[in-house]
Parts: C-alpha cells; sequence; structure tokens
C-alpha cells in the first residue's frame, strides 16, 4: 500500500511538471523572439524612466532585466514599453508585453478581475502628499479644499477619495494621464498639492527646478505593495518571473553580490551551492538554465544592490530600504528558500 501511495504522489507531481510545461506559452514565445517585452512607467526617476538616447535605468527595470537573465540568460536582452497607467493593465491583457513592472499596486480587485496575477512584492510603497512650501502647510488634515494633482487609473485616486470622505473635508482633483503631466501641473500652480507613493514623490520632487520648494508631508494614507504582473493561465511564466524575483533577495540574504558571487562558487555552503546551481533541483523545475540565479545576481545584482544604486544610498534620492529591508534587518522582505 506504501509502495502504491508514494506511485501515485509520484505520478501527481510530474502531471504538475509536464502541465506547467504545457500552458508555457509566454516563455516560448519569448524564447523565439528572443528578447523580454517589459511593460513600464512613462517616467518615473529612480524607478523607470529613459535618457535622450533611448536608455532605459531603475528599480523596475532592473526587474525586468533578472527576468530576461532567467530567461534568455542575459540581462540586455529587454525591449522597455512605456505604458500609462491606463493603458498598463490592456497592454498586458492584449499580449503586447510579456510582464508588467511599473509601480502596480496588488489589490483585490486587480488580482481577481483583470485575468492577471501578481507575482510577489518588489516594493513596499505607500502614499502620501506634498505641498508648495508657499501653502504653509505641515499637515494633510490642513488639506481642506486643497486642489490636489493626481495621476488617473491608479489607486491614488480611490485612497484621496477615502481619506477625505473619512475625515470629512473636502478637495479638487486635477486629473493627469501621465507622471510627467501631473508634476509638470504641480510645478505650474494648476494644483497646490501632488498625491502619489511617498518614494514616488521622493523621486519626483528632485527634477523640479527648485526642489526646496516643496514639501512632503509626514501622514501617511495608504499602503501600496507593488510588483511584477504577469497574465493569468500560464504558471511557468508565473513561476519564472516570481522566482527572479526571489533569486534577488535570496541573494542578498546569503550575501551573494555581483562583486563576490564568482568567488564563492567553490563555497562549501549547501545554500549558496543550490542558489549557484551545483545542487538540488537547478533550473529544473522552472524549465530554466541551472545557472540562472547566479547570473542573476552577476548581470543584475542581488535585491540590495538593485535598490540602493537606483533609489536608495546610491541614487540621488537617498530612499532608505524601511520595509524594503531583509526581514533579518526588520524589514519585509522575506523570500521562500531555493531547495
Amino acid at each position: 500500500m506504501k509502495s502504491f501511495t508514494s506511485s501515485l504522489i509520484t505520478t501527481a507531481l510530474l502531471l504538475l511538471v509536464f502541465a506547467g510545461f504545457a500552458d508555457a506559452a509566454t516563455r516560448d514565445e519569448i524564447l523565439k523572439r528572443d528578447y523580454l517585452l517589459c511593460g513600464v512607467s512613462t517616467g518615473i526617476p529612480g524607478f523607470s524612466s529613459a535618457d535622450s538616447k533611448g536608455n532605459w535605468s531603475g528599480f523596475d527595470v532592473e526587474i525586468c532585466r533578472a527576468v530576461a537573465v532567467a530567461t534568455l540568460g542575459d540581462a540586455s536582452k529587454v525591449k522597455f514599453v512605456p505604458v500609462t497607467a491606463k493603458e498598463r493593465f490592456t497592454a498586458l491583457q492584449s499580449g503586447d508585453v510579456d510582464v508588467l513592472s511599473r509601480n502596480s499596486t496588488w489589490t483585490l480587485t486587480r488580482d481577481t478581475s483583470l485575468g492577471l496575477d501578481f507575482t510577489g512584492i518588489s516594493y513596499y510603497g505607500d502614499q502620501g502628499f506634498m505641498v508648495s512650501k508657499s501653502l504653509g502647510v505641515t499637515k494633510a488634515l490642513s488639506l481642506d479644499g486643497a486642489a490636489i494633482c493626481v495621476q488617473s487609473g491608479t489607486t491614488t485616486e480611490l485612497n484621496l477619495a477615502d481619506f477625505f470622505k473619512q475625515n470629512h473635508m473636502t478637495y479638487k482633483p486635477i486629473i493627469f494621464d501621465t507622471s510627467n503631466q501631473t508634476v509638470k501641473g504641480f510645478e505650474s500652480g494648476r494644483c497646490n498639492v501632488l498625491s502619489s507613493d511617498r518614494a514616488q514623490l521622493l523621486a519626483l520632487r528632485s527634477t523640479f527646478a527648485h526642489p526646496e520648494d516643496a514639501i512632503i508631508l509626514p501622514e501617511i494614507i495608504s499602503k501600496e505593495p507593488q510588483g511584477p504582473v504577469v497574465r493569468q493561465g500560464d504558471d511557468a511564466w508565473f513561476n519564472i518571473v516570481r522566482w527572479a524575483l526571489y533569486a534577488m533577495i535570496n541573494g542578498e540574504e546569503l550575501g551573494l553580490t555581483s562583486e563576490n558571487i564568482e568567488s564563492l562558487k567553490g563555497s562549501d555552503n549547501p545554500a549558496i551551492q543550490r542558489f549557484i546551481g551545483l545542487a538540488g533541483i537547478k533550473g529544473e523545475g522552472l524549465g530554466i538554465a541551472d545557472d540562472w540565479a547566479y547570473q542573476i545576481i552577476r548581470q543584475v545584482g542581488n535585491y540590495g544592490e538593485v535598490f540602493e544604486r537606483t533609489v536608495g544610498s546610491n541614487s540621488p534620492f537617498k530612499i532608505r530600504r524601511g520595509l524594503n529591508g531583509l526581514w533579518t534587518d526588520g524589514g519585509l522582505q522575506y523570500a521562500p528558500p531555493i531547495r
């Protein structure tokens, strides 16, 4: 009986594996095309923005480069497709992009009614307010009657409505399609308040001609967990995107960086051996190369490296890790083990 039960379990596991590979349409299309289509914002400094030559950089951009490494073995094999908040989910649903990595908050509605799956939380954000210093306001409860610039098609709109209703205040929303338009509206004086993710507010303020003229209020009015998004129904692709992110987090926890990972190939630490692809399941469960995680760290870096150089201490924005620190450092970033 024990042998029969064991056989049934083995058969079930094999069927699950084969089912995952059978619906790997996205991965197979990317392999055929030889590059990844990544949906990003139309321009948020530190997260996803292009320079004058069309070169993209930022935290969300690096997440997609890690996915490209896992899938194709090369961080450069990505085409970045800028999409507005209104367009982003439609672009993913229609197949115009393979993955969405652009400050998109994980909510019940988005997770259950759009035919999409959030693969994990890459950034723990929170919404706040930036105001003109000349307004003389130091707290959010003093914003009754304010004109507030906000981007359409975002959770920011609903959060604003909830906050003002809960506090029995009124406001005038000034709606824009893109983040850049929202910033210009604030700078031109069409509104004297701008509401968005607080990290984005810090990044956007750095682009002002006179950033000292704007202050970010201390209040937090919502939680904004953000991460890569894929279409439902392709579990193999979902797993690749999810574990590309988890590899970056696990890599930092193991102390693996883009600078030292080559020298640690000979480590006798079993966890590092599995991570590098010299032991354990390797790339078999994902249908990709055995050294997929090793290559992510070598070509892109671990989670901490990416955070610090794009939005953190080594960037112009100096955003503190906070909730985005590792769980071992008091943060919330925690990934299942690679084993």
